[in-house]
């Protein structure tokens, strides 16, 4: 039988590769071009934003401000790898979403389940003329040479068909095209939590992101606790670890969104979740859904929440940036 013994859930932001002085200066420049939206969903623009920041707004933005969340949001990485290492698993489900990585618009599944024997990530190749934000975002890619991570496609093939039988819609993926690769939900955790080690993934993407058919937040729900009765169902005795890739709000920052699913948390409070209004879950912020996903999950299988670190990392005067959330269910 199989059982679910920890979940886990990280932001999975350029922020986490970009360098201190990239978080005080480059993100000013680079926050303009960002598709931003207000705390209520509607699409905004950066001068917008901007003009209607409260007067206090520079203050958060401080070289000194933003220096002391950059060394939190390294300490929590540290923090969350080492609780990751803690856990003897045989299998980790990385729940994230796809952004035109491996799907397109001609085809947008909300479900999606890899179960190929490895999945690639690519090598980096040459950036030397590359600016500083696509030298951060390459740090998800493979320093020298392609990788091909082990998948658990055993577990993965039956995550399918457990699915299907319980009404999801699942778009089943076997393999992909040789000019793709891994989408940066899976690749930074790679990177950053799995480096050095041999542990099957299973990669379960969300469509998260777009219009029109996101995954609503009482069908994260369901599907945390469906997948939970598919791990159990499992016929091979495994230890399976759950993590949920992705948000918290951006890219403007809302403190009282993150704050609200973080306290939800806590209180195994699965009611407030799936009651989330969707049109606060847009942009980066409608990564949350993972973390819903992996709440419902590790509620079923009566885990709670043991650690959690949250991070306002405000970059811009005009209060963008990110809810960096790191997170631990045992």
């Amino acid at each position: 039988m199989g059982q679910l013994v920890a979940a886990f859930g990280s932001s999975h932001s350029v922020m986490l590769a970009a360098t201190r002085g990239d978080w005080i200066a480059g993100f000013r420049e680079s926050d303009r071009r960002m598709p931003l939206c207000d705390k209520g969903g509607t699409p905004r623009s950066y001068e917008e934003l901007l003009a209607e920041a409260p007067p206090d707004a520079e203050t958060k933005v401080t070289p000194e401000r933003m220096g002391e969340a950059y060394e939190r949001a390294h300490k929590a990485m540290a923090c969350l790898r080492r609780r990751i290492e803690a856990v003897q698993l045989d299998a980790l489900i990385i729940v994230g979403d796809d952004q035109h990585e491996l799907f397109q618009d001609a085809m947008m599944p909300a479900l999606g389940i890899y179960y190929g024997d490895t999945i690639r990530n690519a090598a980096r190749g040459n950036l030397k003329d590359e600016d500083w934000y696509a030298r951060a975002q390459s740090q998800r890619l493979e320093p020298e040479r392609d990788a091909h991570y082990p998948v658990h496609s055993s577990l993965a093939l039956h995550l399918i068909e457990r699915l299907t039988e319980a009404e999801f819609d699942v778009c089943a993926l076997k393999e992909l095209h040789p000019e793709q690769y891994e989408g940066h939900a899976y690749s930074n955790i790679h990177r950053i939590y799995l480096a050095g080690r041999n542990l099957p993934v299973v990669p379960i993407l969300l469509n998260t992101y777009y219009p029109p058919n996101p995954v609503p937040p009482k069908r994260c729900v369901r599907l945390g606790r469906e997948l939970q009765q598919a791990i159990r169902s499992y016929t091979a005795d495994i230890h399976v670890g759950l993590l949920a890739s992705g948000g918290l709000s951006h890219f403007v920052v809302d403190e009282e969104l993150d704050r609200g699913v973080i306290k939800a948390l806590r209180k195994n409070d699965l009611d407030y979740l799936l009651g989330l209004d969707p049109k606060r879950l847009q942009a980066g912020s409608s990564e949350i859904r993972s973390w819903i996903v992996a709440a419902a999950a590790s509620a079923a299988a009566g885990l709670k929440l043991e650690w959690v670190e949250y991070i306002p990392a405000y970059r811009t005067p005009a209060l963008t940036g990110i809810g960096l959330g790191f997170a631990r269910w045992l």
